[in-house]
């Protein structure tokens, strides 16, 4: 099981180099130079952060991105969502979807318990507090 995907795990590294860098715009050629992102994944990362708000735009020569969030306003699990849907590890451990007994299936209730600590703690990261800002 994968926590982050590649995209999440892109927008995070991105976001983090770019609150080091802010006010100054960070285009996606800086990324590519300075975190070796993938150009063409990072258009399309950038294009949905600053669609959702969290980034600005300026295009043209001089063009790139900004953060339009304080750093302490942007959330791990919001960035999560944003990529991959809610942050869950409800599903069946054996099946591919949940069978008929998962009300009261013991594995699935301490799985469930498992999951609300762990979300508990990745709400309270945020861009700031992976930055040390």
């Amino acid at each position: 099981m994968n926590l982050l995907t590649r995209n999440t795990d892109y927008a995070v590294r991105a976001l983090i180099y770019m609150s080091g860098k802010h006010p100054e715009r960070v285009s996606t050629a800086d990324l590519d130079r300075d975190l070796h992102l993938p150009r063409p994944f990072m258009r399309k990362i950038l294009q949905i952060l600053q669609k959702a708000g969290y980034l600005a735009s300026v295009k043209g020569k001089n063009g790139g991105f900004t953060l339009a969030k304080v750093p302490s306003r942007i959330h791990l699990t919001e960035l999560i969502a944003l990529f991959q849907g809610p942050v869950s590890m409800g599903d069946c451990l054996f099946r591919k979807k949940l069978c008929d007994c998962a009300d009261g299936c013991p594995l699935r209730r301490v799985i469930k318990g498992i999951e609300a600590m762990a979300l508990a703690r990745l709400k309270s990261v945020t861009l700031a507090s992976l930055t040390g800002a």
